[in-house]
């Protein structure tokens, strides 16, 4: 299926007008990791600094025929040992030296990153609860869609689910969207309190109303064909302004959020962008099973996110 995926390609172009961010590259050991690396430099997207042994480095990209880092001055080298977590740890101290405004993991593993952001020692952490959140442009959906959580907390309580939903919040207002609406997802729109879901989202709708939840719109309960699809909600007599066009998809947990993020890749043939929330900078976390265009995509977040979050007054 053919389709121009505007919406992440304007987020790719403004970001390359707004380069003037630093964006350190964890462990990039690895082809895979270290040619998406290269690619953000080529590109302009942000001033790359690759946190790793830099003899490793090195000889990995001559091994793949990129003797350019030489000819990139946008790319730097910290040199560490040939540890991945102690080379996340150098990367959080580049964060709190002021010198990087995003992180990305390179070739360790997710589970090494994930320990040292929510290490106190590291003081990436905030108030809040780490989260995740995608950003999808589907062929279907004509506006971009955000869904949350779906790679790090597995059964979220009510009030990981706030921190959940303010992260996704202030991601869709970097991106432009004014007061977005939310749609809580569960498998009605009944509450029932033998589902837990259903009642988690009438609490998070009134956590809104008393100001506990800001700069969005929320409604839920809702069953995924009433929050994806005006007639839907129509049908079963759901009087919603979230309901039928939803910018945010809270999920309930982990796998049913993971489900549907396969299921619009891969079904649905949508791309998108992702990023680790909460933490005092944005995260691009990775796969090597995302494509070339994922990647820069989710990086091409990081910048737009982290210029935002420079912008808000402390």
């Amino acid at each position: 299926m053919s389709h121009a995926y505007l919406y992440l390609n304007q987020l790719i172009d403004r970001a390359t007008r707004q380069a003037d961010q630093a964006m350190a590259v964890v462990y990039p050991c690895e082809t895979v990791a270290l040619r998406a690396s290269l690619d953000v430099a080529r590109r302009n997207l942000a001033r790359v600094i690759l946190v790793g042994p830099a003899s490793r480095i090195a000889a990995l990209a001559r091994a793949d025929g990129a003797n350019g880092l030489h000819d990139l001055p946008q790319v730097e080298i910290v040199d560490t040992p040939d540890d991945p977590v102690t080379a996340a740890r150098v990367a959080a101290a580049l964060v709190a030296e002021g010198r990087v405004q995003i992180l990305m993991k390179g070739s360790l593993h997710t589970d090494e990153l994930m320990s040292v952001l929510v290490s106190r020692e590291a003081g990436l952490r905030t108030s809040r609860r780490i989260s995740h959140a995608f950003l999808f442009d589907l062929p279907d959906v004509d506006h971009p869609l955000l869904m949350t959580d779906c790679v790090v907390n597995i059964e979220p309580d009510l009030l990981v689910k706030r921190d959940i939903v303010q992260n996704a919040i202030d991601l869709a207002h970097a991106i432009g969207i004014v007061r977005p609406r939310v749609g809580i997802l569960s498998a009605t729109e009944s509450i029932n309190p033998a589902i837990r879901g259903t009642i988690d989202a009438a609490a998070l709708c009134k956590m809104a109303d008393r100001g506990q939840i800001t700069g969005g719109e929320l409604d839920g309960p809702l069953a995924f064909d009433n929050a994806i699809s005006a007639e839907c909600a129509r049908t079963k007599n759901i009087a919603s302004t979230v309901a039928g066009s939803p910018d945010i998809l809270l999920v309930p947990n982990l796998e049913t959020g993971n489900t549907l993020y396969k299921s619009f890749v891969h079904l649905g043939h949508a791309q998108c962008a992702g990023l680790v929330l909460g933490t005092r900078v944005p995260v691009v976390l990775t796969s090597r099973a995302d494509s070339e265009f994922s990647r820069l995509a989710s990086v091409a977040l990081g910048v737009v996110m982290a210029r935002h979050a420079h912008a808000i007054p402390a």
